[in-house]
């Protein structure tokens, strides 16, 4: 079958992948110069390894990604970092039951109930009862009040904001559950990586166009789809869109209304990061992912890569991203970068007052959608990869549920789109 593929992030590229495994005759349109989607990367003069613009890894755990990894061999580094909480000023390492026993800031029965929480919601392998509880209105219990209000609370309503006191148990689950102490990491970075299953599919006889962006998708009466660009218009057998679901109804005008209203329901959250070129550590303690646990936190998360990776790779630079999910009518996604360090300055200098004497440049990257909003039953508003235009297929982010976003269920699902075009 002669199938076309709309965005070369993860997603995308592995369903390429497997269907060109399977003989399909496959082309892969994106509008960005270089494949990975939300991992996609860049590279400064004199660095080894190119820089995702917006922060990843994986876990350990992450079975899809690493065993593609392994498949197509690509090097994969194993590190175990450091991850801490900012509160009241002050950065306390946290990521481990040992270190949980030693967080002075809770009593001992709190830090022993707090624990105990997690580690049932960790081994917890039923997700299904917890989709229809909301977070916040027994977390407060499961936890500990103070524990809840001290560390939890703020970082879920720094992140989600309006929408805090909707997000369902099972995306706090997700978090939990995967957790693994140690992290892995693409040698040579993300960008690399994909550039390997971009060969890879080439290799199968795959067509990719970079900085092709799609205006329309159709359907003729043969039942043909018609996908067409700023060049020309083309046929295909069968189409797998992988863009946000708010993307494709732009795309679709055959889709019928009531299909569209139930997409117009799901909700998301942009991601903006700003990327801090150091020449000296920002964190000296060595923390690699910094959580900010105050209330109206200017910055959600303070990640610096560096901590994790060595430095050498990027001409001895530290990189530090500034992270936030706004929403695309917050002023955090508006302003400019300069606008948005000069917002950052006052929490950064209380971590580091000589970080601007360290500065050697900054950029800003902007997503405008890169979190989606998970209520209670979400289940419920997860569309089928089947969609009411015959022939054409949905496969996103917001699908991958009960897990959250991430790379290697970007893998997991071009896989199954794979599969159920191939299975067809």
């Amino acid at each position: 079958m002669k199938i076309a593929i709309i965005g070369a992030g993860f997603t995308g590229l592995s369903a390429g992948y497997h269907l060109t495994k399977d003989g399909h005759d496959v082309t892969i349109f994106e509008k960005d110069p270089q494949p990975g989607g939300l991992a996609i990367g860049y590279q400064e003069k004199g660095w080894d390894w190119t820089f995702e613009k917006h922060y990843h890894h994986w876990f350990t755990n992450d079975t899809f990604i690493l065993d593609l990894a392994k498949e197509l061999g690509q090097e994969v580094l194993i590190k175990t970092p450091k991850t801490s909480i900012y509160l009241d000023n002050k950065i306390f390492q946290l990521d481990s039951p040992a270190a949980l026993l030693k967080f002075d800031k809770l009593s001992l029965p709190e830090r022993i109930q707090m624990g105990t929480a997690l580690a049932l919601l960790r081994y917890n392998p039923f997700w299904k009862p917890l989709e229809k509880i909301r977070a916040t209105s027994i977390l407060p219990n499961m936890i500990g009040k103070r524990a809840w209000e001290m560390i939890w609370e703020p970082q879920l309503r720094n992140k989600m904001g309006e929408y805090a006191d909707e997000i369902s148990l099972v995306f706090f689950w997700t978090r939990v559950s995967k957790r693994t102490t140690s992290l892995a990491y693409p040698a040579g970075g993300f960008l690399a990586f994909a550039q390997k299953i971009v060969k890879a599919a080439q290799d199968n006889g795959a067509k990719f166009h970079f900085g092709a962006e799609i205006a329309s998708i159709t359907q003729d009466k043969h039942g043909k789809i018609l996908l067409k660009t700023n060049k020309k218009t083309q046929q295909f057998d069968k189409a797998i869109v992988t863009l946000p679901s708010f993307m494709f109804l732009k795309l679709t005008p055959q889709l019928p209304d009531n299909y569209k209203q139930k997409l117009v329901r799901l909700r998301g959250l942009g991601a903006t990061d700003l990327v801090l070129r150091l020449k000296k550590q920002f964190l000296p303690d060595n923390t690699y992912w910094l959580s900010m646990c105050e209330k109206n936190s200017r910055i959600l998360v303070i990640v610096e890569h560096t901590n994790i990776m060595d430095k050498k790779h990027y001409n001895n630079e530290h990189l530090v991203y500034l992270g936030n999910y706004p929403k695309i009518d917050n002023p955090k996604f508006t302003m400019t970068k300069e606008e948005l360090l000069r917002y950052y300055d006052p929490v950064l200098k209380k971590l580091n007052p000589e970080y601007k004497k360290n500065l050697i440049g900054y950029e800003l990257f902007k997503a405008p959608f890169a979190q989606p909003i998970v209520p209670t039953n979400y289940s419920k508003m997860v569309p089928p990869m089947i969609t009411p235009l015959s022939n054409v297929f949905l496969a996103n982010i917001e699908q991958v549920y009960p897990w959250d976003r991430g790379t290697n269920y970007a893998v997991e699902l071009g896989e199954k789109v794979a599969k159920l075009i191939s299975n067809d």
